[in-house]
């Protein structure tokens, strides 16, 4: 959206700079995406006057002319035909850049001669095409900044230009008038009244209009009157300039009035030539594949359903996106018929997208512009043309009735304050909406018709809190609700997670975040692909399902990985699985997955192939650091996709599973292409007990200052026997003396015999209040065989 200053004063009475006013408008939300001001670029230029003029010696064409300039008499040589002793010209000193020749002047010979600057013509200062003679001003003073003599004399010629971006939610803002009105909310200037006085009915005219019934949701009103014996021309200096300023090319005065009206009202307008129309206008809609050329010279075909405008041979216009060729107005049209029409934004859209047609109608008709100003915008068009083209004016001629937009919300002032975090008299508020063309009635604000933006309360607090200016806001401590230290804001779960994510990543872990879908093959081989968890609308074929649990995603991740060369990578997700599809129905996990090696291979070889005790360790670790209890149960008997024999699951009872880890099986590495060893663990978070006594203090460290003792046991035991069955046997023979019990070594085959082997273990022995003596120590040792015994049938290895 383009306008100039001038034009915006013609709304808007103000003294404020092209800055002041460029800062409002950006603050107010319609961003200054550029500013051109001539001015700028000619206020190096300064007026001089001709002493004398005298043929160059060697040159016909050339003049040596000396110039009373600011810096005093100066000699500059000029070719231009009417350069002559006696008129007063513009000068560029030497330094001068000149826009129209890309130049900046200096000191030079031309034939011999000396020149000290340069007289210009309009082109070479991009003002005008005219480069026949330099510029004769009709006045000035000697030393006057060229500037000053334009902003007194032909103001349009330095008239800045303000380019200003407009979001959808804005079409008042599309016409000059809607800039003007929220500038002078802001209190940039005073609004000015536009009035209009209709002229009255000269006659009456026998050209009906009307609606087809289907087509009335698209155009509720479509109203005109018939002008005859209108002279079209070119338009007057003032409109052809800002027309131009804009970027638009004046084509006649009828033309010009139309877009002229199209940005200052925003009231898009279209004039047909009457002479051309062939019976009654009629507002329907196309069947479908009829064609149309419209004023850019362009043959369109119809869809069915589009909204056009025909008379008695057929379409004439596209409606609310471009008019018709045949009815378009020419140099040779005397009579006229002025349409103003309200046209839905949605059908609008639709036609111009399908039909591929960018105009300014169609522009501001998507956007949605004041239906209630429909008849009132003919009137102003058809006083213009009348005033400038004359003609006799028939009576309004008009087709169905302007839309109800009323509407009211409620204003209430103490809450725009709570919102917006500013204090804003309430008298202020109200003066604000009431700027900006709202009604206040009581507490109620009356929307007007121009803000089909404003839909509710809220956007009556936006609407303040944009004219007040958020600039204004001064960032204010949120109170706290209670005194003292501030409770924690993570809960105990968000805790955990974080606690894990952190640990995970300390251990060498790389953390992915994968899909919540994946595909019903890899789901079924982790226990979900079920129709409670499949999607009714999946984005893709590979992600139908939700998942049951993290393993899925990250061997997926691992196996794209490997495809790249990667084969050694450690990968964890916290996240959530589901087990149904309502609401709840989900459990969070923390999953890490090992694969490969545990490093790269070297010389002395501490690279190994990763294993079900790395995985254990990890998954202890991660344990510990949520607050999981430190003694647990190591069972067997987890689900079909880890290996059956090298897993376990950690557990503080048979119904109780913290977590699992160990190898996965063969068969799910196979079908989600995973080479070489892969070992995992998934810990349920939320099954960790939370600790009984809550308190941001650590217990009181307890230091032993009396030496302990280790001792080590050898037990020969059934092959099937587990380790952890006899390290809890051990352990369970003095639990206030034993503080830790460890295998160190296997033994199997040998002397042992067949369906025997052998595990050492180190017993710690902490005493509290004396230290151990060989006796204590001794019967320690025999209560630990007995109880190992007791429970595992082994023995004592001689």
């Amino acid at each position: 959206m383009k306008f100039t200053l001038s034009w915006l004063k013609h709304h808007l009475e103000t003294d404020a700079s092209v800055d002041d006013i460029a800062y409002a408008l950006t603050d107010l939300g319609l961003e200054v995406e550029g500013i051109e001001n001539p001015a700028e670029r000619l206020a190096d230029f300064k007026i001089g006057k001709v002493l004398t003029a005298e043929k160059h010696p060697d040159a016909d064409k050339l003049k040596v002319c000396q110039v009373e300039t600011a810096d005093g008499p100066t000699q500059i040589i000029c070719g231009a035909p009417n350069a002559r002793a006696g008129i007063t010209v513009v000068i560029a000193s030497p330094g001068t850049y000149v826009p129209g020749i890309d130049t900046t002047i200096g000191v030079g010979k031309i034939r011999g001669i000396e020149s000290y600057g340069m007289m210009c013509s309009e082109r070479e200062m991009e003002l005008s095409d005219e480069h026949d003679g330099i510029i004769e001003l009709p006045s000035g003073e000697v030393g006057q900044t060229f500037t000053d003599w334009l902003a007194e004399n032909s103001p349009e010629k330095v008239d800045p230009v303000i380019e200003i971006a407009i979001t959808p939610n804005r079409p008042d803002a599309l016409g000059v008038r809607g800039v003007a009105r929220d500038l002078a909310a802001r209190g940039v200037g005073t609004l000015k009244p536009v009035t209009v006085d209709p002229v009255p009915a000269s006659f009456t005219a026998d050209l009906g209009v009307s609606i087809d019934d289907d087509t009335l949701d698209g155009c509720p009103v479509f109203c005109g009157r018939l002008i005859k014996g209108v002279k079209n021309g070119p338009s007057p200096d003032w409109l052809q300039a800002q027309l131009r300023a804009i970027g638009l090319r004046p084509i006649s005065f009828l033309v010009d009035v139309t877009n002229w009206f199209t940005y200052d009202l925003n009231r898009p307008l279209h004039v047909f030539d009457a002479d051309k129309v062939a019976g009654n206008l009629r507002v329907h809609r196309a069947k479908g594949g009829e064609t149309l050329t419209a004023l850019d010279d362009k043959e369109y075909t119809l869809q069915a359903g589009q909204m056009v405008i025909s008379d008695e041979k057929g379409p004439e216009s596209i409606a609310g996106v471009m008019g018709g060729l045949e009815t378009g107005c020419t140099e040779d049209t005397v009579n006229v018929f002025v349409e103003s029409a309200y046209w839905d934004p949605v059908q609008i859209a639709y036609t111009g997208r399908a039909l591929k047609i960018n105009s300014d109608a169609r522009y501001r008709f998507e956007r949605g512009v004041d239906p209630a100003f429909t008849p009132e915008g003919l009137e102003h068009a058809v006083r213009m043309i009348v005033d400038h083209a004359g003609g006799e004016v028939s009576q309004v001629i008009q087709a169905g009735e302007v839309p109800d937009t009323a509407r009211a919300y409620k204003l209430d002032t103490d809450r725009v304050v709570s919102l917006v975090g500013m204090e804003i008299p309430a008298a202020t508020q109200r003066q604000t909406l009431t700027d900006l063309g709202f009604c206040i009635e009581g507490d109620m604000a009356h929307v007007p018709s121009w803000r089909p933006d404003v839909q509710g309360e809220a956007d009556l607090v936006e609407e303040v809190a944009r004219v007040a200016s958020l600039t204004k806001l001064q960032g204010k401590p949120l109170p706290r609700i209670q005194p003292g230290v501030p409770r924690p804001i993570l809960t105990a779960a968000q805790s955990r997670q974080q606690a894990a994510r952190r640990t995970a990543a300390a251990l060498g872990y790389n953390e992915c975040v994968t899909y919540s879908f994946i595909d019903a093959q890899a789901a079924k081989l982790f226990g979900g692909g079920d129709d409670a968890t499949m999607l009714e609308n999946p984005i893709s074929s590979e992600m139908s399902h939700m998942r049951p649990n993290l393993l899925g995603g990250l061997l997926r991740a691992a196996a794209r990985n490997q495809a790249r060369g990667f084969m050694d990578m450690a990968l964890f997700e916290v996240g959530a699985g589901f087990h149904g599809g309502e609401p709840g129905e989900q459990h969070n996990l923390v999953t890490g997955v090992l694969i490969g090696r545990t490093g790269p291979k070297d010389v002395h070889g501490t690279s190994r192939p990763v294993d079900v005790y790395d995985a254990k360790a990890d998954a202890e670790a991660v344990l510990a650091a949520i607050g999981a209890p430190a003694k647990v149960q190591i069972l067997r008997g987890a689900d079909d996709w880890w290996h059956p024999g090298r897993h376990g699951k950690i557990c503080l009872g048979p119904k109780k599973v913290l977590g699992i880890f160990g190898e996965l099986h063969p068969k799910v590495l196979r079908e989600m292409d995973i080479k070489g060893p892969a070992v995992a663990f998934t810990i349920w978070p939320d099954e960790v007990p939370l600790p009984k006594n809550k308190t941001a203090t650590r217990a009181a460290l307890t230091a032993n200052d009396l030496q302990a003792v280790e001792r080590d046991f050898a037990f020969v035991v059934d092959a099937q026997v587990e380790a952890l069955a006899l390290v809890n046997a051990a352990a369970g023979a003095d639990k206030a003396l034993i503080t830790d019990v460890r295998v160190f070594d296997e033994f199997i085959g040998g002397s042992l015999g067949e369906g025997k082997k052998s595990l050492a273990v180190t017993v710690r022995l902490q005493p509290t209040d004396k230290t151990l003596k060989e006796a204590d120590i001794e019967a320690v040792s025999k209560k630990i065989v007995e109880k190992v015994s007791k429970a595992t049938g082994g023995v004592l290895r001689g």
